[in-house]
């Protein structure tokens, strides 16, 4: 939090640099967080002085820290505040004073707002389902629980992972297994599993209660197997079908930190074409990501590829950051692919950063790859400059003054950090002339930024990269 704030206040000092609404957001949540509520209200009275613009996203995030803080009064004060200024609500900020409220038993001030939501043709999201269900099992209404676990599936809404982990929880501290029953059920039919401290305490809950756990173990197979000693894993692995042996065994390999073996495993099972969990898959690169072992990540990478897995954005950073360190670029193009297939976007920031990374490396054909798998909004100020800076790199100044034209041309304008980039590459080429006429255009964007209220993301993102970049 001090080094958050240390490089919130250094960056408010800079002249090429002005905080906006979403900063300022971001430095309120950290502070919220931290329970730091004086610094935090500190904060939103500064925004509120430089005249930003406060939205419903600000407000929420407000309202939510002052509730967990323990001041309710002061979190409702929040929510008449932001409806006076004419901040109209979201499914989300709805669904975050709707738990206020029902957490604090203010439960026909709850309804109000459930039914004002509806009639203002907002409909409820998992967590505003989520947020109801928990409220009527720790009030012990468990059939009326199970009634809108229903309905809200007949709504088009599938409870998630998150959702089934809270009942759950709840459902365990009430002592009520039948209940629990019905969501254990419906997270084995839905592939979703519970927390590790939560199993152990449903494991507990069903034990007192003279319930079998064998559903409870089915759910989560991964808990199930990490918790066997070595004799209780052979014998269990005598009953099992081929497929639960292969995945049982990864699970148990993984537990003692035998990545070589794990390895072995993987293999063995690419060859048999034996499809194992998305999550295991994960598990296995995160694993090896952590004990710097790209060949046996980019082995589970390889099985996924073949088995049609796609893994969470998540899992593909780790592999394309794990690839830059061991210099195994041409396998990020690869990754990158198939994280895109996958439905994931590399974002902005990621993207800028590794295409520039790949520059570094002299990979320029890597680099330009990845730029052509960018979405057409995300070919921005940012991921141009990043490309420039690759040529440069490359000894190309040249193709570089080229990939900057066609921005220009695609109607995208040169940041700060542009212009760092093309001075430090044409200097370095012994490209004065030129480095001059860029000079004179980068005083004359710092003399128009000053007039600006505004700073496009994409731009702000190119500041960031290249502020410190060589000849700037």
């Amino acid at each position: 939090m001090e080094k958050a704030w240390l490089f919130f206040s250094w960056a408010s000092k800079l002249k090429r640099f002005k905080h906006d609404q979403f900063t300022y957001t971001t430095m309120l949540d950290i502070f919220g967080e931290a329970g730091r509520i004086e610094s935090m209200k500190y904060v939103f009275k500064k925004m509120q002085e430089m005249g930003l613009k406060i939205d419903v996203v600000t407000y929420t995030s407000i309202l939510n820290w002052v509730s967990k803080s323990g001041d309710v009064d002061g979190a409702v004060e929040i929510w008449k505040e932001m409806r006076e200024n004419r901040c109209f609500s979201t499914v989300v900020s709805y669904t975050a004073y709707l738990k206020v409220l029902l957490d604090n038993k203010r439960v026909k001030e709850g309804i109000g707002v459930y039914k004002e939501m509806l009639e203002s043709g907002i409909s409820p999201n998992c967590h505003t389902y989520t947020v109801l269900m928990e409220h009527l099992v720790v009030s012990g209404k468990y059939q009326e629980t199970l009634e809108i676990f229903s309905k809200m599936q007949e709504a088009g809404v599938q409870p998630d992972k998150a959702a089934c982990n809270i009942l759950v929880e709840r459902c365990c501290k009430a002592g009520e297994t039948m209940t629990m029953t019905q969501i254990l059920q419906y997270m084995k039919q839905n592939q979703l599993v519970l927390r590790y401290p939560i199993y152990m305490e449903a494991l507990r809950t069903l034990k007192d209660a003279g319930v079998s756990d064998a559903l409870l173990r089915k759910v989560n197979p991964h808990i199930d197997t990490e918790s066997f000693g070595d004799v209780d894993a052979c014998e269990t692995m005598k009953t099992v079908a081929d497929d639960d042996l292969d995945r049982g065994l990864v699970l148990i390999l993984l537990r003692k930190h035998n990545l070589v073996a794990v390895d072995h495993c993987v293999a063995g099972t690419m060859d048999k074409n034996i499809l194992l969990d998305s999550w295991i898959v994960a598990t296995i690169i995160e694993r090896n990501c952590d004990h710097q072992r790209p060949d046996g990540a980019l082995l589970a990478f390889e099985y996924s590829m073949k088995m049609g897995i796609q893994l969470e954005r998540t899992s593909y950073l780790a592999l394309i950051g794990m690839s830059i360190r061991s210099h195994t670029s041409l396998k990020v193009v690869d990754i990158a692919e198939k994280m895109t297939l996958a439905g994931h976007s590399l974002g902005v920031y990621q993207a800028s950063l590794l295409i520039y990374r790949l520059g570094c490396a002299k990979r320029p054909t890597c680099a330009v790859k990845i730029f052509d798998l960018l979405p057409e909004a995300q070919k921005c100020t940012a991921t141009y400059t990043a490309l420039v800076s690759v040529y440069f790199s490359a000894g190309s100044p040249q193709k570089a003054l080229q990939i900057y034209e066609d921005m220009k041309r695609e109607g995208i304008h040169p940041s700060l950090g542009t212009y760092n980039v093309l001075l430090a590459g044409l200097e370095r080429s012994g490209r004065i002339s030129e480095a001059k006429t860029f000079r004179k255009e980068k005083k004359g964007l710092l003399i128009n930024n000053h007039h600006q209220n505004s700073v496009p993301m994409g731009e702000k993102i190119c500041n960031l990269l290249f502020a410190s970049h060589c000849g700037s």
